[in-house]
């Protein structure tokens, strides 16, 4: 795992599980710009994300059970970036109170969710 700041009691590093890792390095560099460094054959990291974390090589089922929500200030056109490189939209853009956001299931089946205040 590289080098980050720690700090007690604060969130500094998120793991997911995905069944092809060559696949969610593909859907993550092209959506966000997300660099990795491989770890052996069963485990990715990546950077350049806001927060460390990783991909576990699994075939377990996936089960999200805590929403990870990034920031893009080009909602649509992040959107469109998801769908083209394989994601599924679970609730299009929708508005609430600070801003608006989408939800969207990436190739391994996480979901995670993308909102603006734009």
């Amino acid at each position: 795992m590289h080098k980050r700041m720690n700090t007690n009691n604060h969130i500094n590093y998120i793991e997911f599980k995905a069944p092809d890792l060559d696949a969610i390095k593909t859907f993550y560099s092209h959506c966000f710009g997300w660099s990795f460094t491989d770890y052996g054959a069963h485990y990715t990291a990546f950077e350049n994300s806001g927060i460390a974390g990783g991909f576990e090589k699994s075939d377990d089922k996936i089960v999200t059970v805590v929403l990870v929500v990034l920031y893009n200030k080009k909602l649509k056109t992040c959107k469109e970036k998801i769908v083209d490189a394989g994601g599924i939209i679970l609730k299009d853009i929708f508005s609430f109170p600070g801003g608006r956001r989408f939800h969207f299931k990436d190739p391994a089946g996480n979901e995670l969710a993308v909102w603006s205040d734009k």
